[in-house]
């Protein structure tokens, strides 16, 4: 059985941790072993590791060998049924509610991209414009604007038209997808709901009822032009560990309609640049390097506002070296640096004092602009048409070739 009740409501709580509130006590870090705990999901092991890379026939993404993407719920099921012969297919998400996304939002679409690539699969993509109307009060139409713009930055990652379909809720909710979300509705008390999201009699019945809008995507019978016949598909969501709740709802009804339970492989939080206790925020622009920023910005940022851990003089960071727990270039270069070799020296020359903090910051400048540069130059060769043609609802006729 699925743990499915939260515990956000009770006074001891030290942590809250749901798809529109992240916080840790007294404005510490998130501890991410109560998660795993108290979520009830699982830890991804070097196993899992060197099972994808045996199973692929290629190196192990970054974010998968170092952690980034960290617990699973029925991983192993996936890759069990795939070294059976079977087939699955990805889904991800993004809730359009700006138009610029910071790195963090590119973390689970760089990770799609390559477990599309390594396994040979396909891909859908919801747009939750319905859900950023509700909860960020825009209007429909700023909503579907925002949608689109976004849609060319997913795109821009990379992914293989002849595989993925991008829909927004706008746009496609009705038919197949909504007889599902009536099925997944009819399974789920509203006193389930509260215990799972923490609603309150403050919060309109909009929001109450968004959370099947999220959960029919990981049931292919909600894609009939994609996998009509296949009821029997399985389905792999890659996702920050903050959206877990929709998706212990859904593992909780999967069985009880005839599906079954989407798998889950979840990610650590991309920190702020102010620190692991910051929250990066479209209010502060300084909180996050967004792909929309110059290299001058870019340097500004890291520079100005990165939280490091070296020491207040260059005496004593000589002396005792810098704290690699705490300091946000080191955390940065964990996720972009991809090469292992040059990364273990920085920790080690850093952490020992041989290294100054203005290196490593330098370093990181060098990193992301390369990498925001490189997505800006593929953003801007995304089309109007390409994005129609990603969002065009056809069949994927050579999706697992």
């Amino acid at each position: 059985m699925e743990k499915t009740e939260d515990k956000n409501q009770q006074p001891e709580e030290e942590q809250v941790v749901n798809p529109w509130e992240v916080s840790a006590k007294d404005g510490g870090k998130i501890d991410y072993d109560k998660l795993i705990d108290k979520f009830g999901c699982q830890r991804l092991d070097q196993s899992f590791v060197d099972r994808v890379q045996r199973l692929t026939s290629r190196p192990p993404h970054v974010f998968l060998r170092r952690g980034v993407f960290f617990a699973h719920r029925d991983f192993n099921d996936i890759l069990d049924a795939y070294e059976r012969g079977e087939k699955f297919y990805l889904y991800t998400g993004r809730g359009p509610s700006s138009e610029a996304l910071h790195l963090g939002h590119l973390i689970p679409f760089m990770f799609t991209k390559y477990l599309q690539d390594a396994f040979k699969v396909p891909l859908v993509i919801q747009l939750t414009d319905d859900e950023k109307c509700m909860w960020k009060n825009l209007s429909v139409e700023e909503s579907q604007r925002l949608a689109r713009e976004n849609a060319k930055d997913i795109i821009a990652c990379g992914f293989d038209i002849s595989k993925t379909f991008i829909f927004s809720d706008f746009d496609y909710v009705g038919g197949a997808f909504y007889k599902n979300m009536v099925k997944v509705a009819k399974c789920v008390t509203y006193n389930k709901v509260v215990g799972i999201f923490g609603f309150t009699g403050e919060d309109h019945i909009g929001k109450v009822s968004f959370p099947p809008v999220q959960a029919v995507p990981s049931f292919p019978s909600s894609f009939p032009h994609l996998f009509s016949g296949k009821d029997n598909l399985r389905c792999l969501i890659p996702c920050a560990i903050d959206q877990d709740p929709y998706f212990r709802m859904t593992r909780d009804v999967a069985p009880r309609i005839g599906y079954h339970k989407p798998a889950l492989i979840e990610s650590l939080f991309f920190p702020a640049l102010q620190g692991e206790n910051g929250k990066m925020s479209a209010s502060d622009p300084n909180s996050a390097i967004y792909v929309t920023d110059s290299a001058k910005d870019i340097k500004y940022k890291v520079n100005k506002h990165a939280f490091t851990g070296g020491q207040e003089s260059i005496e004593k960071h000589r002396q005792y070296g810098a704290n690699l727990e705490v300091d946000i270039p080191i955390k940065y270069l964990n996720f972009f640096l991809e090469d292992d070799a040059e990364l273990e020296h920085i920790k080690k020359e850093y952490g020992a004092g041989r290294m100054l903090t203005g290196e490593v910051k330098k370093r990181l400048s060098e990193v992301l602009t390369e990498l925001v540069e490189r997505h800006r130059r593929a953003r801007a060769a995304v089309t109007d048409e390409m994005v129609d043609a990603f969002m065009a609802v056809r069949p994927l006729p050579n999706m697992f070739d």
